[in-house]
């Protein structure tokens, strides 16, 4: 059973490597293999803000529109700076705690890197 990943094109299981590359046969994409390392040590997910900055966990991140909080009257202001956040799984992918709020899930469409 190979150990090596499949063609990020085709999705092809018959992937070899040819020195420093890793070459697909059937479409005949090749790309690299330290790429390739890096990309699986990372668990696949790239979460990124409104304008397209990556996010990583610990950043700090400022809230673009007002949010209203579900089943409450507050609102998460424009301009509001939330620190260290969490990244996570599901459609709300930040978790966070807001001052004066508390515990909070935020999409991170609604969010820049501070």
């Amino acid at each position: 059973m190979s150990t090596l990943p499949p063609c990020p094109q085709c999705q092809s299981e018959y992937t070899y490597e040819d020195g420093a590359q890793l070459v697909c046969p059937e479409c005949g994409h090749e790309w690299s293999a330290d790429a390739a390392a890096a990309a699986s040590d990372e668990d696949g997910r790239v979460i990124k803000d409104a304008n397209g900055n990556v996010l990583q966990d610990g950043d700090t991140v400022t809230v673009i529109k007002d949010l209203k909080v579900k089943g409450s009257s507050l609102v998460v202001k424009v301009g509001t700076k939330v620190k260290n956040i969490r990244l996570v799984d599901g459609d709300h992918d930040i978790d966070c705690k807001i001052d004066g709020i508390g515990a909070m899930k935020l999409k991170s469409e609604f969010v820049r890197k501070a």
